[in-house]
């Protein structure tokens, strides 16, 4: 009988250890990244939750253990392979003065080129859906430095999406946008998934947004993952307590059954100011 071995994808983190000049700040970690899914990664400060997506999108090389991307470990693979799998948004990206959001979201396009190539009609093809897609194409011939925290950020994520990879890295894409910009990212980032299928991997601090536009969570704390599962199984009481220091109710969203995180206070002291009523400042 006749048997073939399909080639496994996706990626993958084995026994990772990651870390920058002093000690390790993951260590032996593993973890699969759901396929075609929203997957969160949640935790205080310092916890290593960028650390984990650096090393993800081997912008940080480990120290042990391995990224295995489609069955093939990453230092197997060449920047250009890798640049045609994953996109990476780093929490602070920067720019040259001046450029275009169209002359950026087409930067996204050079892992697709040989050196000799000249940007084709396939290209701008692309480039125009992504800016679709974002829906930012009438700013193509605006300056970055002219666009809000929010269309900024869609010009970002335009970018990556012209790379065409079915895996995308955002560490903290809402940070430094107000609350009606950061639910206006997090709606872009679920329409790339639902209609386009991308696998998307974000850092986020909001717990509660996290829940919301997220399949798979994904908790850390002292650098190793100490919960992960669906937002109902990760966010709890008890959890965050566990993972923050929080004391918090978390109650269930009208419209969706999702969890909503009510701070109450940290290290096991409630607000004394919720408990008596007195007013606040």
């Amino acid at each position: 009988m006749k048997t073939t071995t399909e080639r496994p994808e996706g990626l993958r983190a084995e026994n990772l250890s990651l870390g920058y000049d002093g000690p390790d700040i993951i260590q032996n970690l593993s973890l699969t990244i759901p396929d075609a899914r929203v997957t969160s990664i949640i935790g205080p400060n310092g916890c290593g939750k960028s650390t984990l997506l650096r090393g993800l999108g081997r912008l940080l090389a480990p120290r042990s253990g391995q990224v295995i991307l489609d069955g093939l470990p990453l230092a197997r693979q060449s920047t250009r392979q890798i640049a045609t799998r994953i996109s990476v948004l780093p929490q602070t990206p920067t720019a040259p003065s001046g450029l275009t959001v169209g002359d950026l979201v087409s930067r996204g396009r050079h892992p697709r080129q040989k050196w000799y190539q000249q940007f084709s009609s396939t290209d701008e093809s692309v480039v125009e859906d992504a800016l679709q897609a974002t829906d930012i194409a009438e700013l193509a011939d605006s300056s970055l430095e002219d666009l809000s925290g929010g269309q900024r950020q869609r010009a970002w994520i335009s970018m990556t999406l012209a790379q065409q990879t079915g895996i995308l890295l955002l560490d903290e894409p809402t940070t430094y946008l107000d609350l009606a910009h950061q639910v206006d990212v997090l709606e872009l980032v679920r329409v790339l998934n639902r209609r386009h299928g991308r696998t998307i991997v974000m850092v986020l601090h909001d717990i509660s947004l996290a829940a919301r536009y997220s399949d798979h969570i994904v908790a850390m704390k002292d650098g190793r993952i100490v919960a992960q599962g669906t937002p109902a199984e990760v966010v709890t009481p008890e959890r965050l307590l566990d993972v923050f220091g929080l004391e918090a109710h978390v109650v269930r969203e009208p419209t969706d059954g999702r969890p909503h995180v009510i701070p109450l206070g940290t290290s096991g002291t409630a607000n004394p100011l919720l408990e008596t009523g007195t007013p606040g400042y």
